[in-house]
């Protein structure tokens, strides 16, 4: 299966749309994601589609349901979904707003060593979504990212670990919105 750009992963990103939606606090962005996945279903050629969806059977990524009148709906396989999963997290970003609401995102960890991976995975993952360490296991971010901090930490199932503050100020904001470019 091709990995970028492919029907197949538009299909498994659809499916797990609803994934999307339940990491979401905000009926704003519930609305984007139903209307993004609505224009997206609608934009694939009926025949790749056929040909995809029986791809992604054969591949196990998928199944097919009998409902109780005879419809047959497709659904993801455990497999399918942790696939889903990593192409979310491969285009997952933070949306920088028109305006700054000067407020802190500060995220915490304290993930024992024998969970070292983990740790390295979500410091890792922090970094490349624009955060900026503050201490070696405190993160520091201008804009609102609890949603895509929970998807993060619920992906990798670390929430037991992790801590989520929303600061008004930091001693140190000056230096911080300079790294930022903040006015």
């Amino acid at each position: 299966m091709r990995k970028s750009g492919s029907v197949a992963q538009k299909i498994l990103l659809l499916l797990s749309g609803g994934v999307a939606l339940a990491f979401t606090y905000s009926p704003n962005r519930a609305h984007r994601i139903l209307k993004a996945i609505s224009s997206e279903w609608k934009s694939i050629d009926r025949h790749n589609l056929q040909r995809s969806i029986s791809g992604l059977y054969e591949s196990k990524l998928v199944d097919y349901r009998e409902g109780k009148n005879g419809m047959i709906r497709v659904v993801l396989t455990r497999e399918g979904k942790q696939i889903a999963l990593q192409y979310k997290l491969d285009e997952l970003s933070i949306q920088k707003p028109k305006r700054w609401d000067k407020k802190w995102r500060i995220i915490l960890f304290d993930i024992p060593e024998n969970y070292r991976s983990l740790r390295d995975t979500l410091r890792s993952k922090l970094k490349e979504l624009g955060l900026l360490e503050f201490q070696k296991s405190v993160f520091v971010h201008p804009y609102e990212c609890r949603d895509e901090i929970d998807f993060i930490i619920e992906l990798y199932d670390a929430r037991r670990f992790v801590r989520f503050i929303e600061a008004e100020w930091i001693d140190n904001g000056l230096h911080l919105r300079k790294k930022f470019h903040l006015s």
